[in-house]
Protein backbone atom coordinates (compact mmCIF):
# COMPACT_ATOMS: atom_id res chain seq x y z
CA UNK A 1 0.00 0.00 0.00
CA UNK A 2 1.36 3.29 -1.06
CA UNK A 3 1.82 5.80 1.64
CA UNK A 4 0.35 9.51 2.04
CA UNK A 5 3.31 10.60 2.95
CA UNK A 6 6.62 8.82 1.88
CA UNK A 7 9.06 11.31 2.95
CA UNK A 8 8.00 13.28 6.41
CA UNK A 9 10.14 15.28 7.90
CA UNK A 10 11.53 13.42 11.00
CA UNK A 11 12.62 15.11 14.53
CA UNK A 12 15.87 13.74 16.40
CA UNK A 13 14.53 12.53 19.35
CA UNK A 14 17.01 13.91 21.50
CA UNK A 15 15.64 17.35 20.20
CA UNK A 16 12.05 16.62 21.62
CA UNK A 17 10.84 18.37 24.64
CA UNK A 18 10.86 16.17 27.52
CA UNK A 19 10.77 16.96 31.57
CA UNK A 20 13.80 13.91 31.62
CA UNK A 21 15.93 16.67 29.67
CA UNK A 22 15.56 19.26 32.07
CA UNK A 23 16.06 17.18 34.82
CA UNK A 24 19.18 16.22 33.48
CA UNK A 25 20.33 20.08 32.73
CA UNK A 26 19.58 20.80 36.06
CA UNK A 27 21.37 17.35 37.68
CA UNK A 28 23.89 17.98 39.87
CA UNK A 29 28.01 17.84 38.86
CA UNK A 30 30.24 14.89 39.78
CA UNK A 31 31.48 17.26 42.21
CA UNK A 32 28.28 17.93 44.22
CA UNK A 33 28.08 13.67 43.82
CA UNK A 34 31.05 13.33 46.06
CA UNK A 35 30.00 15.65 48.45
CA UNK A 36 26.70 14.05 48.87
CA UNK A 37 28.92 10.96 49.11
CA UNK A 38 31.42 12.42 51.71
CA UNK A 39 27.87 13.47 53.91
CA UNK A 40 26.78 10.00 53.71
CA UNK A 41 30.42 9.07 54.96
CA UNK A 42 30.28 11.03 57.80
CA UNK A 43 26.70 10.85 59.02
CA UNK A 44 26.81 10.45 62.43
CA UNK A 45 26.00 6.22 63.41
CA UNK A 46 23.04 5.53 65.55
CA UNK A 47 25.38 3.24 67.88
CA UNK A 48 27.21 5.74 69.35
CA UNK A 49 26.84 7.11 73.02
CA UNK A 50 28.72 10.02 74.52
CA UNK A 51 31.13 11.35 75.05
CA UNK A 52 31.37 10.27 71.10
CA UNK A 53 28.00 11.31 70.16
CA UNK A 54 28.23 14.81 70.94
CA UNK A 55 30.89 15.43 68.72
CA UNK A 56 30.28 17.99 65.45
CA UNK A 57 28.42 15.71 62.59
CA UNK A 58 27.46 16.59 59.03
CA UNK A 59 23.90 16.86 58.94
CA UNK A 60 21.21 13.67 58.50
CA UNK A 61 18.95 16.05 56.48
CA UNK A 62 20.53 15.15 52.90
CA UNK A 63 16.86 14.64 51.27
CA UNK A 64 14.39 17.24 50.16
CA UNK A 65 10.50 16.85 51.05
CA UNK A 66 10.75 18.72 47.79
CA UNK A 67 11.12 15.52 46.24
CA UNK A 68 7.73 13.85 47.38
CA UNK A 69 5.80 17.10 46.50
CA UNK A 70 2.47 15.99 44.38
CA UNK A 71 2.67 18.46 40.83
CA UNK A 72 -0.14 19.18 39.08
CA UNK A 73 -0.82 17.46 35.81
CA UNK A 74 0.47 19.72 32.78
CA UNK A 75 1.43 20.08 29.28
CA UNK A 76 4.68 18.53 29.26
CA UNK A 77 2.95 15.56 31.23
CA UNK A 78 0.43 15.47 28.63
CA UNK A 79 3.02 15.75 25.69
CA UNK A 80 5.13 12.96 26.97
CA UNK A 81 1.96 10.76 27.13
CA UNK A 82 1.78 11.07 23.07
CA UNK A 83 4.70 11.75 21.93
CA UNK A 84 5.37 8.38 21.88
CA UNK A 85 2.82 7.35 19.87
CA UNK A 86 3.63 5.31 16.72
CA UNK A 87 2.10 6.58 13.85
CA UNK A 88 -0.32 4.09 11.92
CA UNK A 89 1.97 4.68 8.73
CA UNK A 90 5.75 4.81 9.90
CA UNK A 91 7.85 3.46 12.25
CA UNK A 92 8.22 6.92 13.88
CA UNK A 93 6.75 8.38 17.22
CA UNK A 94 3.94 11.24 16.78
CA UNK A 95 6.72 13.61 18.13
CA UNK A 96 9.37 12.57 15.91
CA UNK A 97 7.17 13.44 13.26
CA UNK A 98 5.51 16.53 14.69
CA UNK A 99 2.24 15.49 14.81
CA UNK A 100 2.07 16.56 18.33
CA UNK A 101 3.64 19.44 19.73
CA UNK A 102 3.81 20.95 22.95
CA UNK A 103 2.96 24.53 22.36
CA UNK A 104 -0.21 23.25 20.91
CA UNK A 105 -1.45 21.26 23.95
CA UNK A 106 -3.58 23.24 26.14
CA UNK A 107 -5.10 22.82 29.89
CA UNK A 108 -8.10 25.02 31.09
CA UNK A 109 -7.60 25.56 34.13
CA UNK A 110 -4.23 26.16 34.34
CA UNK A 111 -2.60 23.46 36.13
CA UNK A 112 -1.93 24.72 39.56
CA UNK A 113 -1.08 22.43 42.68
CA UNK A 114 -3.91 23.91 44.78
CA UNK A 115 -6.81 22.72 42.61
CA UNK A 116 -8.94 21.01 43.22
CA UNK A 117 -8.84 17.26 42.31
CA UNK A 118 -11.99 16.85 41.37
CA UNK A 119 -12.57 20.43 39.49
CA UNK A 120 -13.76 19.21 35.60
CA UNK A 121 -10.23 19.90 33.54
CA UNK A 122 -9.96 20.23 29.76
CA UNK A 123 -7.27 19.05 27.56
CA UNK A 124 -7.24 20.43 24.10
CA UNK A 125 -4.75 18.61 21.61
CA UNK A 126 -4.51 19.72 18.41
CA UNK A 127 -2.93 17.63 15.66
CA UNK A 128 -0.54 18.53 12.50
CA UNK A 129 -1.08 15.82 9.91
CA UNK A 130 2.24 15.74 7.89
CA UNK A 131 0.49 16.11 4.59
CA UNK A 132 -2.99 18.17 4.30
CA UNK A 133 -5.00 15.33 1.88
CA UNK A 134 -3.89 12.56 5.07
CA UNK A 135 -5.90 9.74 4.98
CA UNK A 136 -5.10 8.26 8.60
CA UNK A 137 -5.85 12.23 10.72
CA UNK A 138 -8.82 10.55 12.12
CA UNK A 139 -7.20 7.49 13.57
CA UNK A 140 -4.87 9.40 14.93
CA UNK A 141 -6.79 12.03 16.66
CA UNK A 142 -8.55 8.52 18.32
CA UNK A 143 -5.37 7.09 19.16
CA UNK A 144 -4.07 10.02 21.26
CA UNK A 145 -8.09 10.55 22.52
CA UNK A 146 -7.75 6.67 23.78
CA UNK A 147 -3.99 6.92 24.79
CA UNK A 148 -4.68 10.28 27.51
CA UNK A 149 -8.47 8.22 28.42
CA UNK A 150 -6.67 5.43 29.66
CA UNK A 151 -3.92 7.52 31.46
CA UNK A 152 -5.99 10.64 32.83
CA UNK A 153 -7.97 10.70 35.92
CA UNK A 154 -11.68 11.10 35.30
CA UNK A 155 -12.32 14.59 35.66
CA UNK A 156 -10.29 15.25 32.93
CA UNK A 157 -12.04 16.30 29.28
CA UNK A 158 -9.91 15.09 26.04
CA UNK A 159 -10.62 17.21 22.85
CA UNK A 160 -8.51 16.57 19.81
CA UNK A 161 -9.08 18.16 16.26
CA UNK A 162 -6.83 19.25 13.68
CA UNK A 163 -4.84 21.86 13.51
CA UNK A 164 -6.19 25.18 11.83
CA UNK A 165 -5.12 24.88 7.93
CA UNK A 166 -3.22 21.28 7.92
CA UNK A 167 -5.62 19.46 6.64
CA UNK A 168 -8.19 20.00 3.78
CA UNK A 169 -10.88 18.53 5.44
CA UNK A 170 -10.43 19.55 8.99
CA UNK A 171 -14.01 20.70 9.77
CA UNK A 172 -14.95 17.23 8.71
CA UNK A 173 -12.14 15.50 10.34
CA UNK A 174 -13.20 17.54 13.63
CA UNK A 175 -16.28 16.35 13.65
CA UNK A 176 -15.40 12.99 13.33
CA UNK A 177 -13.33 13.22 16.52
CA UNK A 178 -15.67 15.34 17.97
CA UNK A 179 -18.84 13.21 17.84
CA UNK A 180 -18.92 10.86 21.39
CA UNK A 181 -21.09 8.58 19.84
CA UNK A 182 -19.04 8.08 16.18
CA UNK A 183 -15.97 7.34 18.75
CA UNK A 184 -17.54 4.98 20.92
CA UNK A 185 -18.66 2.98 17.53
CA UNK A 186 -15.20 3.09 16.07
CA UNK A 187 -13.68 1.98 18.80
CA UNK A 188 -15.82 -1.49 18.65
CA UNK A 189 -14.38 -1.88 15.28
CA UNK A 190 -11.95 -4.92 15.84
CA UNK A 191 -9.49 -3.95 12.83
CA UNK A 192 -9.20 0.05 14.05
CA UNK A 193 -9.04 -1.59 17.68
CA UNK A 194 -6.18 -3.36 16.60
CA UNK A 195 -4.32 -0.13 14.51
CA UNK A 196 -4.87 1.63 17.59
CA UNK A 197 -3.33 -0.92 20.18
CA UNK A 198 -0.38 -1.28 17.53
CA UNK A 199 0.19 2.59 18.01
CA UNK A 200 -0.36 2.75 21.57
CA UNK A 201 2.38 -0.86 21.86
CA UNK A 202 5.45 1.79 22.33
CA UNK A 203 3.69 4.59 24.77
CA UNK A 204 6.13 4.44 27.49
Amino acid sequence: MDKDNANPTILNVSELPTRQGKKRAAAPSKDADAGLELDFVLRRPEYLSPPFCDLSWTSDDTESDDDFTIEPIDEQEIYDLISTISDPEHPLSLGQLAVVNLPDIHITPSPSAAADPDTLTRVLVKITPTITHCSLATVIGLGIRVRLEQALPPNYRVDVMIKEGTHSQDDQVNKQLADKERVAAALENATLKGVLDKMLETCT
